[in-house]
């Protein structure tokens, strides 16, 4: 293992995380909008992360060893929760019986997924800096 790897896996749970807070931003950005591109509501998105492993053939023992890369995103899917309806005639985007169809965003869950994305940061970013006391440790012991 180099003494980057564990850098490496911080940096990728720092950009992975980067990706879901700016998923939930989006999110919270279209909590009123009865539009979209597909048509209908806006509806949450989420994010899902994967183990970022890279399968390594080692000539000498002839067997596959597995190197921990940290994560990935694995995909940005739409939540399937029911869609909220609300009566608004007066609203531009009603149906022909006045119901608005409004996003499946609740912000009490995206502050919470907000809450748990600034903790995961946080953790990434102190797991860095030990790495970087540790390297400066051994090239302060090489002196």
């Amino acid at each position: 293992m180099s003494i980057f790897s564990p850098m490496r896996i911080s940096c990728s749970g720092l950009s992975a995380e980067r990706l879901r807070l700016d998923t939930i931003s989006n999110n919270i950005a279209n909590i009123d909008s009865t539009r979209s591109k597909g048509g209908g509501a806006y509806r949450r998105k989420v994010v899902s992360f994967e183990e970022n492993v890279k399968r390594t053939l080692n000539k000498e023992t002839n067997k596959y060893e597995n190197k921990l890369n940290g994560v990935k995103v694995g995909k940005v899917f739409e939540d399937n929760s029911p869609i909220k309806k609300t009566y608004d005639p007066s609203h531009p985007d009603a149906d022909k019986d006045g119901y608005v169809l409004n996003p499946n965003v609740n912000i009490l869950n995206e502050m919470v997924d907000l809450m748990a994305v600034s903790r995961s940061y946080e953790a990434n970013v102190t797991a860095m800096n030990v790495e970087k006391q540790m390297a400066m440790k051994a090239l302060e012991i090489g002196r």
